[in-house]
């Protein structure tokens, strides 16, 4: 039996289950890992600036492609504590991550040693699992787990802690008869999927729900073969975006109070019946009055995790299955059905969601100095085609970008949907970059998300990772400020302020521009609507030259409201702006506006 150190066999496992790429920080109590990691090859490390952005860069990575699992290393102490948002971001968007952390000696982690802390009680919550393993005999079993856990049910992060004397204890370990557990997913039965079809038969104005479990299951082929077959429109959630491209005739438009379009909510209040696959009934989706949401329509829920159903509201059917099972006797059913001449014309119900998506716009072409971010996005679309990976986190620039933004393909609205940490979407994009190199990778952030983490630039000059960067820049905090005005205040949300070495921009504080230059990368500050254009097509040739970030700064009027419900409510979502009543109000909408 061959003879290793535990932190070999630990590196001989990664490989063997799929796992190409890693990011992290080394330290003391993680260096026999990053030892062997060495020793082993075939994994290629890509050094991040703080940990928290290693973390989110394995999710990015992730996310990117069916089958990735994304690793994160540090040490127990503060790289352990850092990388908790990242876990808690993976876990609230059933995103598997692997956190593997190096701890202090197993003799002192008691006593208060440097850098020792219970790491695996703080990931506890956020973690499918977290364990401090003691016997180095144990690391090849624990880490063969991890993955079945990762992949099976609904998938999610596991965090191991490896002291480090456990790392360096020689063990007896075999890889070339290493295999990987089996993978558990519940899948419905074909009377499951028959009963749920019934409800379908039954309604006259059909929706389906479809979230991203589907993406998850890499289901979206079956999703819209399932919809054209029986004529029922989509409702993508925001983390489902891309399942149905949105100029197809039967995406129906994104629901919910903030990112949605004003189509989408006047169709789903239309429905009379709502088929949910894969999705978990969010509250910036459903909205808070869960009677507008479910008056007057009948609802059967199909999700990989059986304690998803019925925890915000109880359907009239559940079923626990992963999206691609449940998908896949859905098209069967229907197709028999289909054959047998039992399906209900629905043609009048499509032309009547098409009508209101031809109907019922934002207006985004505004000629304003400074800019209104509406504009912004407006020109994102001209210059980002279909096969552009969005990557991006919360604020009123996720918001706006949702509602007026395009997507066409599954796995390229890379969002972080529960937890949006600030600071998410710089090393988040360096993951998706680094998972599929030849991608045209578009960040999209506020200057607050901008600022959280932006010394991750850093890691994409110096591993020469290309992506583009919008940046909206308006010096505020622009989604508290809007939260704040139905308390009547605006307090502690202004980021204004006149930098001493940069008079020429004003009030705007930060000199992005030069920050973002001194960390390697390129930069492109607008002022002017018609600059747009030109400067993302630049960004486009400046990252494939160099191989770096190009960040595109947008300077924003200092206050828009972006469309949104005030009272939590679908039924009562306020246009602050002024919504499209002409074909030249919205250019780059998915149909014409028809007035």
């Amino acid at each position: 039996m061959p003879r290793m150190t535990a932190a070999r066999a630990a590196v001989e496992i990664l490989k063997r289950e799929g796992v190409t790429h890693a990011f992290g920080v080394p330290g003391a109590a993680i260096n026999p890992f990053y030892k062997a990691l060495q020793a082993g090859g075939g994994i290629e490390h890509t050094l991040a600036r703080h940990v928290e952005g290693a973390s989110h860069m394995a999710e990015g990575y992730t996310r990117t492609a069916p089958g990735n699992i994304g690793v994160c290393i540090g040490t127990s102490g503060p790289a352990g504590t850092d990388m908790i948002t990242g876990l808690y971001s993976a876990i609230g968007d059933s995103v598997p991550i692997l956190c593997i952390t190096g701890q202090a000696p197993t003799s002192v982690i008691h006593k208060e040693d440097f850098q020792a802390v219970d790491i695996a009680s703080i990931a506890a919550p956020v973690t499918k699992a977290a364990t401090t393993v003691l016997e180095a005999g144990q690391v090849p079993g624990v880490f063969q787990q991890a993955f079945h856990l990762m992949r099976s049910g609904r998938p999610g992060p596991v965090l191991i802690d490896l002291p480090i004397d456990v790392q360096l204890t020689e063990i007896d370990f075999d890889p070339e008869t290493y295999e990987p557990l089996p993978v558990h997913k519940p899948a419905a039965t074909r009377a499951q999927i028959e009963k749920a079809i019934g409800f379908l038969l039954e309604s006259e104005r059909p929706l389906i729900v479809a979230g991203g479990g589907i993406i998850n299951a890499d289901a979206s082929e079956l999703l819209v073969e399932f919809a054209e077959i029986t004529g029922t429109p989509v409702i993508p959630t925001l983390m489902g975006w891309g399942t149905i491209p949105d100029d197809h005739e039967l995406n129906a438009g994104m629901v919910g109070l903030q990112t949605s379009h004003r189509y989408g909510n006047a169709n789903f209040l239309e429905s009379d019946f709502v088929l949910g696959i894969g999705n978990r009934w969010a509250n910036r989706h459903t909205g808070y009055k869960l009677d507008v949401y479910t008056k007057g329509r009948k609802f059967v829920h199909v999700d990989i995790e059986p304690t998803q159903i019925g925890k915000i509201f109880a359907p009239d059917y559940g079923i626990a299955s992963d999206a691609k099972a449940a998908l896949e006797l859905f098209v069967e059913v229907a197709k028999e059905l289909e054959a047998a001449g039992r399906l209900p014309d629905r043609r009048a119900w499509v032309d009547a969601t098409n009508e209101r998506k031809a109907t019922l716009q934002r207006r985004t072409h505004f000629d304003n100095v400074p800019l209104k971010p509406q504009r912004v996005y407006e020109e994102m679309n001209r210059a980002f085609g279909p096969e552009t990976r969005y990557v991006t986190t919360i604020g009123l620039s996720q918001i706006a970008g949702a509602q007026m933004l395009h997507v066409y393909r599954p796995r390229h609205w890379i969002n972080c949907g529960q937890a949006g940490p600030l600071g998410w979407t710089i090393p988040a994009a360096l993951g998706v970059a680094k998972a599929d190199p030849e991608a045209s990778v578009v960040a999209l952030s506020g200057d607050y998300d901008f600022q959280f983490m932006l010394e991750e630039l850093a890691v994409g000059a110096q591993h020469r990772i290309p992506y583009v960067h919008v940046l909206v820049n308006n010096s505020y905090l622009g989604l508290i400020r809007q939260a704040q005005a139905g308390l009547d205040i605006n307090f502690q949300v202004n980021l204004e302020f006149e930098n001493i070495n940069s008079p020429e921009i004003g009030v705007y504080g930060v000199d992005h521009v030069k920050v973002v230059e001194g960390l390697g990368c390129k930069a492109i500050r607008v002022t002017e609507p018609d600059q747009l254009l030109p400067a993302f097509e630049e960004a486009k040739k400046l990252a494939a030259e160099y191989r770096v970030p190009v960040v595109v700064e947008a300077i924003l009027e200092r206050v828009t409201n972006i469309a949104m419900s005030k009272t939590a409510d679908i039924s009562d979502v306020t246009e602050f702006e002024e919504i499209a009543t002409e074909p030249g109000h919205a250019p780059t909408a998915i149909r014409p506006l028809k007035v």
